[in-house]
């Protein structure tokens, strides 16, 4: 790891200088705030050194600049809901927050377009899509209380990714600092682009660890003349799992195939407080549709019923959706009222491996004593597994989680999976990183990261380690 200066009274006062005051702060109780992210094992938590709030682009950039010729890591954060430590300070340094920048500049109905700055949040993005009768399709479960500008820093995913894509399918354009402080505009509000590298590409999901996104160019949809829930209930995790490529290949088309298994239904029903159907013994399969009429929605709705009930439902329902919606994007958090000693994963298969990679998971888990929940975006493969401790003993807990993660993926990445489909890799999965990634691919990416920021300022240690 590369060697850093500490930042220094005078440091601060440069900082206060540049951006005001009350825009830099050096207060314990805000050092911890700003110390981690939604991991709650304390052995992932590092204290900043100072926290800043910059009110623009360019603000953003003159820290960075001062950064860099004073070799002081720069740490770039959203709204801290990550869950792969990206957003932790542990090189000290710098937690730069991108909070204040929190504005809807513009949005364009006809043109079906939206540009705002990073620090909005996502739901605030959702709101003030479908106040003009269009929708922003990027849906992380984390919306109500995760920023747009860290939704596209993680390429998150969430519930509509089946239809609509993850977040780089959202983005048509970014202003973005550069870790040396300079100012650019990636992309562009254009159907096709074949002028060089695709660097708007290159950085959404990278973590904050090429740039600072300020300002992003949402792309906007239509939204759906009409939509409808079902929930299909299953006997068994296997069963629900086996009948995910079936729906998607018989031309249901559905924008969300969501899973529950029981173990997290019944966390989530004791957390949210909502009577669950089949609660007591049923798994979950939440399949939303889109149609343009009721015809249309009968159709489905029948061709749902049937694909359900030959792969072995045991009831198929139309919830009330509200209830089903807040009870699925409940998971972690129910997970978290159980103990605060667990580790949120969420590795990504082909669709079609997802009976194998489920089989696995639990099998694995339980031969380690290991408490398993697990809920996945089943439609486009990216299963969420929540390991709890259950009876293992605090001192054995950091070993047997490290066994558990490297046979699950033993079985996963021979079958095409890979370490995350959203959460990204922070600095939680580097050693997963390390170990599961082709060391040609990985070479390439630390050239990349090499090349953009040569004196690692920004986000060090995350993903990858420069020496």
């Amino acid at each position: 790891m590369l060697k850093y200066k500490k930042v220094t009274t005078e440091i601060v006062a440069m900082l206060q200088k540049m951006l005001g005051e009350k825009n830099v702060s050096v207060e314990l109780d805000k050092l911890q705030t700003y110390s981690h992210d939604e991991v709650t094992d304390p052995h992932y938590h590092h204290l900043p050194e100072v926290v800043v709030f910059p009110e623009n682009t360019e603000q953003v950039a003159t820290v960075m600049k001062l950064a860099n010729k004073e070799l002081i890591p720069v740490v770039p954060r959203g709204a801290g809901t990550g869950l792969v430590c990206g957003a932790v300070p542990d090189q000290g340094g710098i937690v730069l927050s991108v909070e204040k920048l929190n504005r809807i500049i513009e949005i364009n109905a006809d043109e079906m377009y939206m540009v705002v700055e990073a620090g909005v949040m996502t739901q605030e993005v959702q709101k003030a899509a479908g106040s003009v009768g269009l929708l922003y399709a990027g849906d992380p479960c984390s919306g109500d209380s995760c920023s747009i500008g860290g939704n596209v820093a993680t390429n998150a995913g969430g519930t509509k990714a089946v239809k609509y894509g993850t977040t780089r399918q959202q983005v048509y354009s970014m202003r973005v600092v550069t870790p040396k402080g300079d100012i650019t505009i990636l992309g562009g509000r254009l159907k096709k682009n074949t002028t060089g590298y695709a660097l708007e590409q290159l950085m959404i999901g990278s973590e904050g660890t090429l740039g600072i996104i300020t300002e992003i160019t949402l792309k906007l949809v239509t939204q759906p003349k009409l939509q409808m829930d079902f929930l299909g209930v299953f006997p068994d995790t296997k069963s629900a799992i086996d009948t995910v490529s079936k729906i998607i290949k018989n031309g249901v088309d559905p924008t969300c195939v969501e899973f529950m298994d029981n173990d997290m239904i019944r966390s989530v029903e004791k957390f949210t407080k909502i009577q669950l159907p089949h609660a007591e013994s049923g798994t979950y399969l939440i399949i939303q549709v889109e149609r343009d009429n009721e015809d249309a929605i009968e159709d489905v709705a029948m061709q749902i019923d049937a694909l359900c009930t030959e792969n072995g439902a045991v009831a198929v329902l139309v919830p009330d959706s509200a209830e089903i919606w807040k009870a699925r994007k409940s998971c972690a958090e129910a997970v978290r009222s159980e103990d605060l000693i667990h580790s949120n994963d969420d590795m990504v298969v082909p669709v079609d491996k997802q009976p194998i990679a489920a089989d696995a998971m639990i099998r694995i888990c339980k031969k380690h004593n290991a408490v398993v929940r697990m809920a996945s975006h089943a439609g486009d493969g990216n299963m969420h597994l929540s390991i709890l401790r259950g009876n293992i003993a605090e001192a054995e807990w950091a070993a047997t989680l490290s066994k558990i993660h490297h046979e699950i993926l033993d079985v996963l990445i021979p079958q095409g999976g890979k370490i995350s489909g959203e959460h990204g890799i922070g600095l939680k999965k580097k050693a997963l990183m390390e170990r599961y990634t082709d060391p040609v691919e990985l070479e390439m990416m630390k050239a990349v990261k090499k090349a953009l920021d040569p004196n690692s300022i920004l986000n060090p240690g995350k993903i990858f380690d420069i020496t």
